[in-house]
């Protein structure tokens, strides 16, 4: 396939689609007195969580909303880091937090899913928003999504991918993305279908897929040999970063085998971001009831 052809499946356009209904709804909520307010739990100093965070940041305030980054010292007890937790879910003037992944290894017990009550938790990985989003429905559409599949979900409605009756492969089982995917593909009446490291031929699904999901964390994971003649849609979530540069999980080549793909940086990434933004939003009204 002639990539002049393939589709590039650009966060852009669609963030440029939503952003002013989202800088309305915080002008109204301004208005009203309230500023929404986000508050990010960073510990310590890993590179892409520094550029994760600063990203989130600039983002919400361009909306007009309030984003505070508590940066902790990596050497922080888990009391310590726990109480401060607590602080946040008690202010009323916080409509929503999150604390920022990965956290250091002696902090690798905390339930981060808990940390934070479901109507704050603008990250969707509280077991409400969670039990919600199996749910379905009504349901789900007011609960809080986790970020990154929210975002490619609206990626793929803003480039009018119809997934009702797709087969679809999303490749990762994490909480953060490959599981919450798989269930909101399947809302979305997809047939899907998981792969993971234990999968003994990833190629026999993604050969029949119509959409791949990439969502392994590693660079050139996906390569034509996993794809067939149907020229699919992919949908790239790595963000590997080597030597300063960002590489997403998809080869090169790729493109011109198959009909779109996101590109790396550009494409899931700022979409994620601008879902942090949706979340925020929907977490005031929760909390405070609706604008009008």
């Amino acid at each position: 396939m002639d990539r002049n052809l393939t589709k590039i499946l650009a966060a852009k356009p669609v963030v440029d689609s939503v952003i002013e209904q989202l800088k309305s709804e915080v002008n109204a909520w301004v208005k009203r007195g309230v500023v929404p307010s986000l508050k990010v739990l960073l510990v310590g100093n890993h590179p892409p969580s520094l550029i994760y965070t600063k990203n989130k940041k600039k983002f919400i305030e361009s909306l007009g909303a309030k984003c505070e980054i508590i940066h902790l010292d990596e050497t922080i007890s888990k009391v310590e880091f726990l109480k401060i937790a607590n602080e946040i879910s008690k202010d009323s003037d916080t409509h929503g937090c999150f604390a920022q992944l990965p956290l250091p290894k002696h902090l690798n017990d905390v339930d981060v899913a808990n940390l934070f009550p479901a109507n704050k938790d603008v990250d969707g990985f509280h077991p409400e928003n969670i039990r919600a989003m199996v749910v379905g429905g009504v349901i789900a559409e007011r609960a809080l999504m986790p970020c990154t599949p929210k975002g490619i979900i609206t990626l793929l409605k803003h480039y009018k991918f119809d997934l009702s009756g797709k087969n679809v492969v999303v490749i990762g089982r994490s909480m953060i993305v490959g599981k919450p995917m798989a269930m909101m593909l399947s809302n979305a009446n997809a047939s899907v279908s998981i792969c993971h490291s234990k999968t003994k031929d990833i190629s026999f699904f993604t050969k029949k897929a119509d959409l791949i999901v990439v969502a392994v964390g590693k660079k050139d994971f996906l390569t034509t040999k996993h794809l067939g003649d149907n020229k699919p849609w992919i949908i790239d979530v790595g963000q590997n970063v080597i030597n300063d540069s960002l590489f997403g999980d998809v080869t090169e080549d790729c493109i011109d085998h198959c009909e779109a793909l996101t590109p790396v940086p550009g494409g899931v990434g700022p979409m994620t971001i601008c879902s942090l933004g949706q979340n925020l939003l929907a977490a005031v009204q929760l909390q405070l009831g609706d604008i009008s």
